[in-house]
């Protein structure tokens, strides 16, 4: 069983309220199993394009601070016009909408990837984007 498996398959067991963004109130233990499980599936499923280390490049724009920035605005990152000319900020439902169907969320953008449509991998990879400063 892959590292990944084994750490969704504990916060499944421990009934960790995966379907919604880490919360002020939810236990500590769930929050932290929520983050090491959404490193997991970023490193599987994003890293191969995105860093979140400001000093490591990447083909995709870096995405440690995503949350809260606004969309097409890493310096000098090559952005599709349709990016560079969005006006929302990357907030979780933005992410969410991005991450499940990205040219149907911002058509005409560059990326390509196969959309992950689970809500609790969504949850996941942002509560662990969440704890990336840039």
């Amino acid at each position: 069983m892959t590292p990944t498996a084994k750490t969704l398959c504990l916060a499944l067991m421990l009934g960790l309220p995966a379907l919604a963004p880490a919360q002020a109130d939810e236990p500590k233990i769930f929050n932290e199993i929520k983050v090491t499980a959404g490193e997991d599936l970023f490193n599987a499923e994003c890293r191969r394009c995105h860093s979140v280390e400001a000093d490591r490049s990447s083909y995709g724009p870096l995405l440690g601070g995503v949350i809260g920035r606004p969309a097409g605005s890493v310096a000098d990152y090559p952005y599709s016009d349709a990016l560079k000319s969005a006006s929302f900020v990357w907030t979780v439902p933005a992410l969410k909408a991005w991450i499940a169907d990205n040219q149907g969320f911002v058509p005409g953008t560059k990326m390509r990837h196969v959309g992950i449509e689970d809500p609790v991998v969504q949850d996941f990879i942002l509560a662990y984007l969440a704890t990336i400063q840039p």
